[in-house]
């Protein structure tokens, strides 16, 4: 288990950088959208993939991304973001789905 844990951290790390560091960069509305409906999901859709590609399955990294965006919402947004949590988990679980597919094919 320790092993799985350790090589889930560099995707953590992707994920709370992207949770935690891109909306420091919000500074209207129309920012706000960009990242949070667009560049947000999408780093968070591929790093899942490519965890998928080189890990396979893992319910893990769809809870980790759960975990991690419940904070942001104290911190960088309102009540209203808590839909926002659910949603991540489940881009996330689709990335790790979708590169299971390819997992171990060369």
């Amino acid at each position: 288990m320790k092993r799985k844990l350790t090589s889930l951290l560099p995707y953590v790390i992707v994920l709370a950088a992207d949770f935690y560091l891109l909306p420091l960069l919000i500074r209207g509305t129309g920012a706000a959208m960009l990242l949070m409906l667009c560049a947000m999901p999408l780093i968070a859709f591929v790093s899942a993939v490519v965890y998928g590609l080189l890990r396979g399955f893992s319910l893990l990294l769809p809870a980790a991304a759960l975990v991690l965006f419940i904070p942001t919402i104290f911190i960088h947004y309102n009540s209203s973001a808590w839909v926002y949590a659910p949603v991540y988990a489940v881009i996330v679980l689709a990335g790790v789905g979708l590169g299971r597919i390819f997992y171990g094919k060369k």
